[in-house]
């Protein structure tokens, strides 16, 4: 049964009983009490992850001077203790696969051929490859901080490339498609929560009534850790009162329980499917959309970070580069043909009244 949280299993015992336990290769596996989402349940599922976050990559296993040894360093120092939580889970996971593999190897003897051979088993996953790249700099430079090894080898390796653009950002025909095939249901809930609050998956999946106070979504990020306080849009807050359950969150599966990460992105994908929406439609691109529009409407980089929680303005100023270029094309076809252009706008309330 696929897990309903990370590392959670689900089984039915002789009585028909449903049971849940928590499960992580290496580890001990652990019963958990109660149903996902209750006090109980939360309170064993946070003491079973404290309880391996506790014990050192690669303990035990690997020498002194080992490439294992250094990782359970890096494991232990300041400079990952202050990561997120999601991108502490991520590094760790993607440190122990290595220590797995090669934690038995001295850490003195990695040379950039080393790195790119193991980039080039990252081979059309190229965002694989840049977190593996990135995780194998910030190790090499803890070996080098503490003595074992002179340089790093990272430098000069091959750095993978994203497809241009990045995720796709969904069109206004895209989101009234969507919200024609789903008015008023959870996925049409869930659109809204990604739309107008221009969150990661990994927060929206997150948020419930407690989230909600004198009008604003409060959060803190799980990726950056920032704090954010973002207005409830009128559109959402109508959606919110005519859709919410009692659910400690706002968006649960199929069995009641909260989304994992994982989990909301294959329903949310069969629900575009359902919709008609184009196969490269992802919650992310939702994400761009909230910017696109936010560029669209004049607001500077410094209010759609303070919306978005971008960490970097230049990477906030791409939206509104693309929707000044947009604004200036359509001027200057304008100008020269005596006719004016369809926008957005105009083509998303087009397709919403068809499908009305």
């Amino acid at each position: 049964m696929k897990p309903v949280l990370p590392y959670v299993h689900a089984y039915r015992d002789r009585h028909g009983h449903r049971r849940y336990y928590f499960r992580r290769k290496g580890f001990k596996k652990v019963a958990l009490p109660g149903t996902p989402g209750s006090v109980e349940f939360m309170a064993a599922y946070t003491d079973a992850q404290k309880a391996i976050q506790a014990v050192p990559v690669g303990a035990g296993r690997h020498g002194a001077g080992s490439l294992g040894a250094a990782i359970r360093g890096y494991i232990s120092s300041a400079a990952f203790v202050a990561l997120a939580p999601t991108s502490k889970r991520v590094r760790r996971d993607i440190l122990e696969g290595l220590a797995s593999e090669h934690g038995h190897l001295p850490i003195a003897g990695m040379k950039r051929q080393h790195v790119n051979k193991l980039l080039d088993g990252k081979a059309g996953l190229p965002g694989a490859a840049l977190n593996l790249l990135s995780a194998l700099r910030v190790l090499m430079r803890y070996a080098v901080d503490v003595g074992l090894r002179s340089d790093d080898p990272t430098i000069g390796a091959r750095r993978p490339k994203l497809r241009e653009g990045g995720f796709y950002p969904w069109t206004e025909d895209d989101i009234a498609t969507f919200e024609a095939r789903h008015p008023r249901t959870k996925a049409r809930l869930a659109l809204a929560l990604l739309l107008y609050t221009a969150q990661r998956r990994s927060d929206v999946i997150r948020f419930g009534r407690q989230h909600i106070r004198d009008g604003s979504i409060h959060l803190r990020q799980a990726k950056t850790g920032k704090a954010l306080a973002i207005p409830v849009h009128p559109e959402l807050k109508a959606i919110l009162d005519a859709t919410l359950g009692d659910n400690l969150t706002f968006l649960v599966s199929q069995n009641g329980a909260p989304f994992s990460s994982d989990g909301f992105y294959a329903w949310f994908r069969r629900c575009c499917k359902e919709a008609g929406v184009t196969a490269a439609a992802t919650p992310h691109g939702l994400r761009k959309a909230a910017c696109r529009r936010l560029a669209e409407a004049g607001c500077s980089a410094a209010v759609i970070a303070a919306i978005s929680g971008h960490r970097s303005l230049r990477e906030v100023q791409r939206y509104i580069d693309s929707a000044d270029q947009t604004k200036l094309a359509r001027r200057g076809i304008e100008a020269i043909s005596g006719t004016q252009v369809a926008t957005h706008e105009s083509a998303g309330v087009a397709t919403r009244q068809k499908a009305e």
